[in-house]
């Protein structure tokens, strides 16, 4: 007997129902899944993501948080916190000439209250943009532990390569200008005024710069170009604001400084490398400015104890969440 040509075979055990208007055809090798009301399938571990920003980066770079600042952000910190520190740094000198002071040649005093205005004021501003996202946490910035043997390494080719950058600048320009910052600050003015100097280059100058550039800047244009692009513009930014209190001809080895800092940031996930071996140059610097040998292993000391309880404070201070 033959079968019409619209009926099959009957149905088996091994032999799947027909199609109907009422049933879909089954999946095989060359037919996907018909669709259906449950739930969409989940997407495969090749799928791309909605989002345009590298969420593995950002979590490198501390959080996935972190990929919802906006690049914009960057510049509008800066210009934020410095139009406060000029700001600031204007009343502070009023409040200096009421009492006695000169404003053409304000005393040591003035110098250090306005720079550390100026870097409590960056951190203040990258705080306020990474709040526009979401509740900023510690780790965002990247203030999370790192492989320790791996951010040694990374901070030794980091130093070498701007010792070695500083020592072909200033031979290829045949520079031997040395910076004043130390006494313009008033380090000269006695052991109290010694220490204030200390704290401000050594530990608060690394912490807040290392907060504000290299936690909150950089993270927020690798949102837009990547991290050797950003690493790029917060170098040249990071040399810039150096004018003024170094001389010209450093602030192309600063900028290069603030370049490697840029990829310790980015390769070890963490600042605390970076906060590290910024204030090891600046002791560095400090005691070589100030003629000491011996005194600069006692100042590191020092320093590595300042920043670890500062460290410490901000951690009990602000959690984890």
């Amino acid at each position: 007997m033959d079968l019409p040509s619209s009926v099959g075979p009957p149905a088996g055990p091994d032999r799947p129902p027909p199609a109907g208007p009422d049933r879909p055809a089954p999946a095989g090798p060359d037919r996907p899944p018909a669709a259906g009301p449950g739930p969409t399938p989940a997407a495969g571990p090749d799928a791309t993501p909605a989002a345009s920003v590298d969420l593995t980066l950002a979590a490198g770079l501390g959080s996935t948080r972190a990929a919802g600042w906006a690049p914009l952000f960057a510049p509008l910190a800066i210009l934020t916190g410095f139009a406060g520190a000029i700001f600031g740094g204007a009343i502070i000198e009023l409040l200096a000439a009421l009492g006695g002071a000169s404003l053409t040649n304000p005393p040591p005093g003035v110098e250090l209250l306005a720079t550390l205005l100026q870097d409590v004021l960056l951190v203040a501003s990258a705080v306020f943009f990474a709040a526009r996202v979401t509740r900023p946490r510690p780790e965002d910035f990247g203030l999370r532990a790192a492989p320790i043997v791996w951010a040694l390494v990374l901070m030794a080719g980091a130093y070498v390569a701007f010792l070695l950058f500083t020592a072909v600048w200033e031979a290829a320009l045949n520079l031997n200008d040395t910076e004043h910052v130390v006494q313009t600050l008033g380090a000269n003015n006695g052991p109290i005024a010694l220490v204030c100097v200390v704290a401000l280059t050594c530990v608060v100058a690394p912490i807040c710069e290392e907060f504000f550039f290299r936690g909150f800047f950089f993270a927020a244009l690798v949102n837009w170009r990547g991290p050797w692009q950003a690493a790029a513009v917060t170098a040249v930014v990071f040399g810039a604001i150096h004018a003024g209190s170094a001389p010209v001809g450093d602030l192309v080895p600063l900028a290069f400084f603030g370049f490697t800092l840029c990829l310790v940031r980015w390769r070890s996930g963490s600042l605390y490398p970076c906060i590290a071996l910024h204030a090891i140059n600046n002791c560095v610097a400090f005691g070589v400015s100030e003629h000491w040998h011996a005194q600069i292993a006692v100042l590191l000391i020092c320093v590595a104890l300042g920043i670890g309880a500062t460290l410490a404070t901000v951690a009990r201070v602000a959690p984890a969440q």
